[in-house]
């Protein structure tokens, strides 16, 4: 599975390699765009639903294995150093303990192998796991207990005792710039763009805002804590786990442990909340070494202070914006560079500039991220990695450069829509912000706004409005093959290696499937979470429902093929090319004379077949380089700060999107509410308090780390253009990232117009705002 060490930088490389004519910038007409039954954008309830509120979806930490054992881990104290000391007499003596594993009896592992920008599997860092007695972050494992219930376990550990040689870390973040910064890349691409003399254009504009802005750490918080079962068998490794990679975590669990890639099995039917954070961690790799010590099948599943102490999450920002304009508020110059942070071995910097390279029409511009190293535990992919943080730089400091100028906010935003990718100079694939904007600032009622701040009140509360633009990325990763099952009573399975976080990802593909196929949805199975299945899909990034309908689409059109070809002379398809035909009513119709049709059925009788079974693969994303492509929001908010407290309550949010087609109303929704929630959290709440002394994260628990619950968030509406993509497979771009993109800015900018408080740093807490 050689896709999994090539960069996505790799794969546009190859991708360009080709023909120039194997690709047709106007796109290939899809059989599905041409002919719709209905299915597609519907509303349709969750397909897992019923089994999830049944109790009846078996969850990672569910599987129930003959002679299983529990597993818990102890966390080093320090940042950096060595085990001087590693007493476990009375751990391996306590009540039901089978096995205490250390650096001294661990079984030799590999390094994980680099996966994109981070390795084992998208999170971490390139440290061979518990193979010698350095620790490197505070927290980092020092043994696991295995005991027969997770209460021994428990126990067992709180009874080992550790001394360590330290060493001189580096826990605070001047320390760390005071060593040096380096260049940062994501990807393997560079994080910096440079166009003109930026610097210039600002000193000689009229008008312009120059300010810093700050985001703290944040940590996941899934409401599933990580966890897997799993066993050997011989030598072959079975995992149950939390994951949003499954291939990807068998391949690298593989070259952990020197199997072929054939003798990992990774199954993730269900996953309790991903964002980033449910790839392959210490945890998965620890609990498989002990399981093989032991011979016993091994559950573990991370307390929510593990969970902070071996998952990785968003590193903090300092984020300088500077934009120059002239006196109607056009773009000279805009300025968005900074630091983050990282740990040695982790190559995860938060790319927050990423946004800011097709916001915006400005003819000098100057987009930097600069990384500074400490000793700590690895960064990783967090909800719009970049964008959800760099959009409230960028988005608070057009709101304050609109306010000098005397502009409204929406308009100077319209005013520097680019006609092309300010950055690549491709034009955009469909770009429909400015509907957007508008229908979301008639319905929200924007025309009500104070342009003054503080000057709406009631009561104690003064009231305000903000508005923010997102935009994220379309990516598409290369997704592999999917299979097709076609049976002779019209049922349908496609299996692919996908995944389900909740998202509504079996429900929407399933629509698109029956759609495509002329079926209803219970004639479909859509099968995924299974790393023996086709594909290599992952979900991040919003990319899964791209990659895997352009998977879906190839093998759809094999299975027309091959359906054609079974047909024969004495179907009324007869001579008919796959482009030329489409599925209805459960057989296939040629699209522009539906009365030429065929049931499944008949063919496959014809034939004397059961069924008939295809796999293809998708070609290589060759959308990405002829097209700016991105998904887009406008947003608006409504907060009431408490004049006396300070106390900050969000009572209205609106996000507009455009992201192409929706292909199911409410599973989309439900997304696009979910980051805003996150947004919420992202700009009043969310903080991982750093010990700079000791390196060691202090708050980490959900009674601590504080999250939106349901008196924090408002009504949320939710309204989107519509507009399919021609350019991308089903018309759809990404849903899941771009709802908290550029929400704590919306929020920051409310609050300024209800108090005339600029605060940049987050989150905007009451004693901030009093202070």
């Amino acid at each position: 599975m050689s896709v999994i060490q090539d960069t996505l930088q790799t794969v546009m490389k190859k991708a360009l390699a080709l023909a120039p004519d194997s690709w047709i910038p106007g796109g290939n007409p899809d059989p599905l765009i041409r002919h719709q039954h209905g299915l597609i954008g519907a509303p349709i309830s969750r397909i897992d639903g019923p089994q999830k509120v049944r109790g009846a979806a078996t969850f990672a930490t569910e599987f129930v294995l003959d002679n299983m054992v529990y597993a818990a881990l102890a966390f080093s104290t320090i940042a950096r150093g060595r085990i001087a000391t590693l007493e476990t007499d009375a751990a391996e003596k306590a009540p039901g303990v089978v096995l205490v594993m250390t650096y001294r009896n661990a079984p030799k592992m590999k390094p994980a192998p680099v996966f994109m920008s981070a390795p084992k599997a998208a999170g971490g860092d390139d440290l061979p796991v518990m193979q010698d007695d350095s620790i490197h972050w505070n927290g980092h494992p020092i043994a696991v207990v295995l005991a027969e219930t997770q209460e021994q376990a428990d126990h067992a550990v709180s009874l080992i005792r550790a001394t360590y040689e330290e060493l001189p870390g580096t826990t605070s973040l001047a320390a760390a710039k005071a060593k040096g910064v380096k260049p940062g890349n994501f990807g393997g691409q560079p994080l910096q763009t440079v166009i003109g003399d930026a610097e210039a254009a600002l000193a000689a504009a009229p008008h312009k805002v120059d300010a810093v802005y700050t985001t703290p750490r944040h940590n996941h918080n899934a409401i599933e804590l990580h966890g897997a079962t799993l066993m050997w068998q011989g030598d072959d490794l079975i995992v149950h786990d939390a994951s949003q990679l499954v291939a990807h975590e068998a391949f690298t669990l593989a070259q952990v442990f020197g199997l072929d890639e054939k003798q990992v099995h990774v199954t993730s039917p269900y996953v309790g909340g991903g964002f980033g954070a449910k790839g392959l961690w210490d945890h998965q790799i620890l609990a498989a070494a002990a399981a093989r010590l032991a011979q016993r099948p091994v559950r573990i599943m991370l307390s929510r202070e593990g969970v902070y102490r071996v998952v990785g999450g968003r590193t903090l920002t300092e984020q300088r914006v500077a934009i120059g304009a002239q006196a109607d508020g056009r773009f000279d110059a805009l300025i968005h560079t900074g630091t983050v942070v990282s740990g040695e071995h982790n190559n995860m910097p938060e790319p927050f500039i990423l946004a800011t390279r097709g916001a915006y029409a400005a003819a000098n511009m100057h987009l930097d991220v600069e990384v500074a190293t400490m000793d700590m535990l690895a960064n990783t992919f967090m909800r719009a990695p970049g964008e959800a943080v760099g959009t409230f730089g960028l988005e608070c400091a057009v709101d304050e450069l609109a306010d000098r100028l005397g502009i409204d906010p929406v308009e100077l935003r319209i005013r520097n829509e680019p006609e092309k990718d300010p950055t690549t100079g491709l034009l955009f694939s469909s770009r429909n912000i400015v509907e957007a904007y508008r229908a979301g600032a008639e319905r929200f009622g924007w025309s009500k706004r104070a342009a003054q701040p503080g000057q709406q009140r009631d009561g104690e509360w003064l009231v305000g409005m903000g508005c923010a633009t997102g935009t994220y990325p379309y990516y598409r990763m290369p997704g592999g093959a999917a299979r097709i099952v076609l049976a002779k009573d019209g049922h349908v399975t496609v299996s692919i290696a996908a995944h389900e976080m909740g998202m509504g990802t079996a429900t929407a593909q399933s629509q698109v499937i029956a759609e495509r196929l002329g079926l209803t949805m219970d004639q479909v199975t859509f099968a995924y979470g299974d790393s023996d299945l086709p594909g290599v899909v992952l979900a991040g990034g919003s990319q899964q429902t791209a990659s895997i309908g352009a998977s879906v689409t190839a093998a759809h059109r094999a299975l027309v093929a091959e359906l054609l070809k079974l047909a024969g002379n004495d179907s009324p398809l007869a001579g008919l090319k796959p482009d030329e035909v489409g599925g209805l009513n459960a057989g296939l119709c040629k699209l522009d004379e539906p009365d030429l049709y065929e049931s499944y059925a008949s063919i496959l009788a014809r034939a004397q077949r059961d069924a008939v079974t295809v796999e293809a693969e998708a070609p290589p994303p060759l959308e990405l380089m002829h097209w700016s492509m991105h998904s887009h929001s406008a947003l608006f908010c409504e907060v009431r700060v408490n004049a006396v407290t300070g106390e900050t309550r969000v009572s209205r949010f609106l996000g507009s999107f455009d992201c192409g087609r929706i292909l199911n109303a409410k599973t989309a929704a439900s997304q696009f509410r979910g980051g805003i929630i996150m947004g919420i959290g992202l700009a009043l709440t969310e903080e991982t308090l750093f010990d700079e002394r000791t390196g060691r994260i202090m708050n980490p628990s959900l009674a601590e780390y504080h999250v939106p619950v349901h008196l924090d968030v408002p009504e949320i509406d939710i309204l989107w253009t519509d507009i399919p993509d021609p350019h991308a497979p089903m018309g759809a771009r990404g849903v899941g990232e771009i709802g908290i993109t550029g929400v704590g800015a919306a929020v920051a900018n409310a609050i300024y117009n209800a108090t005339g408080k600029r605060i940049r740093d987050l989150p905007i807490t009451l004693d901030k705002l009093m202070g």
